[in-house]
């Protein structure tokens, strides 16, 4: 549930799926003017195909059928939004998206509390300027219970609806407000719309509103929202997957069709609000950089002057060798990243320039090199074959977005986004013809029309956080909501909603594909998966190496190593490098964790060969050039810098050597970084060792999934990999020695001044991943901590209101785990919330408050029925296969695992609840020490130390 910063995704072209083909980070794109690779002899077509009707109420529902998974994706869209706010009422869509989740009339409790009872993957809801979206993904047997749920708060939600529900949700909203505008950057978007849109536009407002209009919101205001939006003539359900068009009209007149149609509300007149000079303003904040955000108005969704921003965006700055890449990350080195994109809206969308500012480097330097670089595309246009490869790219991002049927993005948000604001579910398809028919003109054209005066210029620099200042009070007027159109008719249900929500009696069978293997000359074993469904392979070649392999190294070097491999290969420059991956429509890169490391390739079908060759390259022949390892390591060490701005990250960067002790494989940042001193001093031939040591074929495995058979993939892989063999003895195993807990819980307070929020953590070590008690913890876990519904987050975020959200976890490892509990809460509640925290987890430890029985039936529905659903994408196939290689599982592991957790018992979790020990945790807070630091103190948790961000004491002052 969350209120969206940005309105749409970022470079999107009328669909969400558009979103993927340009990336979430606005990247995507080549720009330098190098040889294509040989085009394919035919590309596999795409398409999202579907039926539509309409209920007499005025109910438009998109129905696509895709039988690969025993899943549907159920998407409604409600066609309002921030925009359709009157003035002294902003954030009541986003208000009413939370009270969406509460009861209805005829359901008593949390919405989410039946789907979690039928295994319900990908399930939220979101708000932006012009519609608000609830998705979830639901077993087809549990069909008629999702429609049920739907239809019930659409249709019988304000019976329900109560002032203490209403103040329960305003909380969280505010929280979710305090927790974006307590990171670093975090007023910026907010800033942004202020100033880009005129007071009195729709967009002029934050999607979440102001906590005065919040504030303000009274009961009978948000009933008079919803009777005047949540129509079912205002709304479009998407249904998608295992679902056929006759099933989903019976089961929708069912269900919807008794609903009374709302007034016909009219969407506000296009108003793209270009501006006619440019502007400028300078922020201050607690961040560690400048950072430039230069904004336009631009066309809105459903022309093609969008999609061809699009184009120019990703041209601009969306790759790894965009023209902004080329000139002022690896040219003159000039910032740190660098990114160019449109986003789409309903009235009107922003194309934004986003620059992190190396230090010592004047801002006005990088803007004038921007203007430059913008110049010099709107005049000259872009060259044939970088726009070539832009348009691959948009394809191949399509293509791999349209494996999802459901959640953020996938085809269900696709057709319901078209139907919606172009009333034409399939407009994705002029979308992606635009893009493949944009020239070079048309490029220059788009670009010389919005891209010329008119932009806002906002400078973010170091130093202190104030508050965002809440614009000027407004009275609003008195809200009446129109009355319901006449024309439409209803069809009575023959459903009986006193009989409560339908019951699923039974579900769909866990599969899993079949995994063939190979040996490859060199001695890896290949695994292969095959998934036939889209025209896309990809691999993961996994090697033994990560974060623990810098013991005896210097800190950071395996991540550093594996991040920089595709930095240019082959002897082809790292740019040159970018292009040839962009020009095949590929996705390749490499990384590392805490106990491994592996390097990916996500390759079209019809371009699998030669992407093969260029994953080899970056396997068996880095560069590992000088010149490129001097200008990562300035980023890496800026990114540190990032990592202790931001509160979660410097917890994960502090949490480790304290839980595990210091020289410990494990106490390491976990971010995988290292420290400023020691990337500053890593040099090319501890790369270059870590390389020869680690990545290696023996001992290796690759994990092969999607459109491929082996006889195809084993002759490629011989061709690319048979005759890599690895340079002198492989290393030992790192040993991961067992530490024991403190006797006494610790707490380490880190000051974040002006903090509108503390985040809090606990941790402690707990048993292996392989330990025989491991899948009984993580249930156990489940209830605790692990789930929306577990009870650390129904305490702190629904019943009190402190927090947006509160979880615990453990993360898989071979040696002990570190589990953790974390929340981030308002900053007047920290001691409280901690104190909370710390009687749950004693309660549960201690058998005061064990598992229920309906806690475990929950944990074990959202466990186990979820798992039909959950293998939809082969990313998910790849990462469970990649876990079962790590830790030495069998192939069917995933059906072990299923059969132990439907046989467990209340006591098998109380067996296990003492494998936490409230007693020894190990606590770090980071917030405004002047606000916090003696409340916690009278808590008397334990024994009490201010650190820095780098885990160092700080000595208090004298005084």
């Amino acid at each position: 549930m969350s209120a969206d910063r940005l309105r749409t995704a970022p470079t999107r072209p009328r669909a969400a799926l558009l979103a993927l083909a340009c990336g979430l980070a606005l990247s995507g794109f080549a720009a330098s003017p190098m040889a294509l690779a040989a085009p394919p002899a035919q590309a596999a077509g795409v398409d999202i195909p579907y039926e539509t009707f309409t209920l007499p109420n005025g109910l438009r529902v998109v129905v696509h059928t895709d039988r690969k998974a025993p899943i549907v994706a159920v998407n409604i869209w409600y066609h309002v939004g921030s925009k359709d706010e009157p003035a002294g009422r902003s954030g009541f869509a986003h208000l009413f998206e939370h009270l969406m989740f509460q009861a209805s009339e005829h359901h008593d409790g949390e919405f989410f509390d039946p789907f979690k009872q039928v295994g319900v993957t990908d399930q939220n809801g979101t708000t932006n300027t012009d519609r608000t979206n609830y998705f979830q993904n639901v077993p087809t047997t549990a069909l008629d219970m999702a429609l049920w749920m739907e239809s019930d708060r659409m249709g019988h939600l304000l019976g329900a609806v109560d002032q203490a529900a209403l103040d329960e949700q305003r909380g969280v909203v505010q929280n979710e407000k305090r927790q974006g505008e307590n990171q670093p950057y975090g007023q910026v978007w907010d800033r942004l719309t202020r100033a880009l849109y005129p007071a009195g536009h729709p967009y002029h407002r934050g999607v979440i509103g102001s906590m005065n209009d919040l504030n303000a919101a009274s009961l009978d205001d948000v009933k008079q929202w919803f009777r005047t939006w949540y129509g079912p003539n205002n709304a479009v359900l998407v249904l998608a997957g295992d679902i056929d068009v006759a099933t989903a009209r019976r089961k929708v007149a069912q269900y919807f069709g008794d609903i009374p149609a709302g007034p016909t509300m009219a969407q506000p007149a296009v108003d793209v609000a270009k501006r006619p000079a440019d502007t400028r303003e300078t922020l201050e904040d607690q961040v560690p950089q400048v950072r430039i955000y230069r904004a336009w108005n631009v066309a809105e969704l459903g022309t093609t002057e969008i999609d061809h921003l699009q184009v120019l965006g990703s041209l601009l700055g969306g790759a790894k060798a965009s023209r902004l890449d080329r000139r002022l990350l690896h040219g003159d080195r000039l910032v740190d990243n660098i990114s160019a994109g449109a986003y789409g809206s309903q009235l009107g969308s922003n194309f934004v320039v986003m620059a992190t500012v190396k230090q010592g480097v004047d801002p006005a330097t990088v803007e004038a090199a921007i203007d430059e670089e913008l110049a010099r595309l709107i005049a000259e246009g872009p060259s044939a074959e970088e726009l070539e490869r832009a348009k691959t790219s948009f394809r191949a991002g399509f293509v791999r977005g349209i494996e999802r049927i459901g959640g953020f993005g996938g085809k269900a948000d696709a057709l319901a986004e078209c139907t919606v604001y172009e009333g034409d579910p399939g407009c994705f398809r002029a979308s992606l013809a635009n893009v493949a028919a944009t020239t070079a003109e048309d490029v220059r054209a788009a670009g010389a029309k919005w891209l010329d005066v008119g932009s806002h210029t906002l400078t973010v620099v170091p130093g202190a956080r104030t508050p965002l200042a809440e614009e000027p009070a407004v009275t609003p007027a008195p809200f009446t909501p129109p009355a319901p159109d006449a024309q439409y008719t209803t069809t009575r249900s023959r459903i009986d909603r006193s009989a409560g929500v339908p019951k699923t009696a039974s579900f769909p069978e866990l599969k899993f594909p079949e995994q063939q293997r190979a040996t490859l000359s060199n001695g890896t074993q290949v695994i292969l998966a095959r998934r036939p469904e889209i025209p896309v392979v990809q691999l993961s070649y996994e090697f033994k190496g990560g974060y623990t392999a810098d013991l005896g190294r210097t800190p950071g070097t395996a991540s550093f190593t594996m991040n920089v491999l595709d930095e240019g290969a082959g002897g082809l420059s790292a740019l040159d490098f970018a292009d040839r991956v962009e020009a095949l429509g590929a996705s390749l890169g490499a990384g590392a964790s805490l106990d491994g490391s592996n390097a990916y390739v996500s390759a079209l079908k019809e371009n699998l060969d030669p992407s093969l060759a260029l994953f080899a390259d970056m396997l068996r022949r880095p560069n590992f050039d000088q010149t490129e390892i001097d200008r990562i390591k300035a980023t890496w060490i800026a990114g540190i810098a990032q990592e202790k701005a931001r509160p979660s990250s410097v917890a994960m960067r502090v949490l480790p050597p304290l839980v595990y002790g210091a020289g410990h494989p494990y106490a390491i940042p976990f971010t995988g970084s290292g420290t400023e001193d020691a990337i500053a001093k890593l040099t090319r031939d501890e790369l270059v060792a870590f390389h020869r040591d680690w990545v290696r074929p023996e001992g290796a495995t690759l994990i092969v999934v999607g459109d491929t058979t082996l006889d195809e993939i084993v002759p490629m892989l011989e061709t690319h990999f048979g005759d890599w063999r690895g340079a002198g003895a492989a290393p030992a195993a790192i040993d991961v020695a067992e530490v024991a807990r403190p006797t006494a819980p610790r707490v380490f307070l880190i000051d974040q001044p002006g903090a509108v929020q503390a985040n809090i953590f606990a941790a402690q070590v707990i048993p292996p991943t392989n330990d025989a008690s491991s899948t009984r913890f993580d249930m156990a876990n489940t209830v605790i901590g692990g789930d929306f519904t577990a009870r650390l987050n129904m305490n702190l975020r629904e019943d009190k209101h402190w927090s947006y959200g509160a979880r615990s976890s453990a993360s898989g490892t071979l040696g002990q785990r570190p589990w953790m509990a974390s929340a981030p809460v308002q900053i007047d509640k920290t001691a409280e919330a901690m104190a909370e925290i710390q009687r749950e987890l004693t309660d549960f430890a201690a058998g005061e408050r064990p598992a229920t029985a309906a806690e475990l039936a929950r944990a074990q529905a959202i466990q186990t029925l979820s798992l039909p659903g959950a293998y939809e994408t082969a990313w998910a196939v790849m990462s469970t296969i990649g876990g079962n290689v790590r830790f030495g599982r069998p192939d069917d592991y995933v059906f072990q695992r299923k059969a132990e957790i439907e046989s467990m018992t209340v006591a098998d979790l109380s067996g296990v609840a003492t494998t936490i020990d409230p007693k020894a945790l190990t606590w770090v807070v980071v917030g405004d020490l002047t606000q916090i630091e003696a409340p916690i103190r009278a808590l008397e948790l334990g024994e009490v130390q201010v650190i820095d961000a780098d885990g160092a004491p700080v000595t208090p002052p004298t005084k």
